[in-house]
């Protein structure tokens, strides 16, 4: 049988996954290693140490042999001026084959001795660059790949846009032909954990993120129309007054700065020149517990897309994997 190793590098982790001959994830090293580690080191030795460190144990804890691997590829911020080889990004609209298309082949002999294959990201087209612009621009790095392992999963000869929450919130433009068109990004979990873990409000949630057991539909709904209302930074403060005077759970306050923080991203969705959608635009909301319940109820309530639907996929934890191993190897 033949064996695959897909890497997934970001600002703060590092993701090695084994995979077999029909794209199913084997094995998963995880390090707390990321391009960050370049930027504050001006180096990449750590993560070029931590990526070596990765394939090696998921050959080691799977008993293969370097002999069994057809193929190692890689994306996300590894493939920027801070990872191990940089790719200039494609220019939308990019679909699988462009992508395929894209990818360079690198041997890095401090890693492993078997090639790399760099698989490139993406950039919003925007012919004048400039302040006037500036919104219209956006970039990627790791979210394509994911965004092909979501259509995969979708009926053909539709536009979504793709909702790809994370550390920062991607959404993704995706016509019927199957090609991204466009991207916008919004920051909304590093602002969730800079107000949870760096703000007076740290303690009305005991520095802790919604668990998906305590999500609260109604908390969530409420901190996203008192944003909507007053603004994000008047409305955040009002959990402190939740917290002291109405009810002394942290989750409680936590939902409902979770609600809060995502008024924004709902903003961009419907107003972003770098996606340019309409109501009949189908929407499709991905990523883990509780931003994907939160994402998809805000939505519903305000009613701005007549098709909102959540992705069933019980591989979604290796979006990234899939979504390479579809681009090198996928028809």
């Amino acid at each position: 049988m033949n064996y695959y190793v897909a890497i997934d590098s970001g600002t703060t982790n590092t993701r090695v996954r084994l995979l077999n001959d029909t794209g199913v994830v084997l094995d998963t090293y995880k390090s707390a290693v990321g391009v960050k580690d370049t930027a504050i080191d001006g180096n990449n030795k750590r993560l070029q140490q931590a990526v070596r460190m990765g394939i090696e144990e998921i050959l080691a804890n799977n008993a293969i042999m370097k002999s069994d691997i057809k193929q190692i590829f890689a994306s996300g911020m590894i493939t920027s001026d801070m990872g191990l080889y940089e790719l200039d990004h494609l220019v939308a609209p990019v679909g699988l084959k462009d992508l395929k298309n894209g990818v360079k082949q690198v041997m890095l002999e401090d890693v492993i001795d078997i090639p790399i294959s760099f698989i490139p990201g993406i950039k919003n087209k925007v012919d004048d660059i400039s302040l006037d612009t500036v919104e219209e621009i956006d970039i990627m790095r790791g979210e394509e790949v994911e965004a092909i392992a979501v259509l995969s999963q979708l009926p053909r000869n539709q536009a979504y846009v793709l909702i790809l929450p994370g550390s920062h919130t991607k959404l993704v433009k995706v016509d019927e032909n199957g090609k991204i068109t466009g991207c916008a990004t919004t920051m909304a979990g590093e602002l969730l954990s800079c107000i949870t873990k760096n703000t007076i409000i740290s303690s009305a949630v005991n520095q802790n993120f919604v668990d998906f057991v305590d999500y609260d539909r109604e908390l969530v709904l409420l901190g996203y129309e008192t944003a909507k209302k007053v603004g994000l930074s008047r409305s955040i403060f009002s959990a402190r007054i939740i917290n002291r005077f109405i009810d002394e759970s942290a989750m409680k306050s936590a939902n409902y700065i979770l609600g809060a923080v995502l008024q924004s991203d709902i903003v961009a969705i419907q107003n972003s020149c770098a996606l340019q959608i309409d109501q009949k635009t189908v929407v499709v909301v991905s990523g883990k517990e509780p931003l994907k319940s939160a994402f998809m109820d805000i939505l519903q309530y305000e009613g701005c897309f007549d098709q909102v639907q959540q992705l069933e996929f019980v591989e979604e934890e290796h979006l990234s994997a899939i979504g390479a191993f579809l681009i090198m190897e996928g028809e």
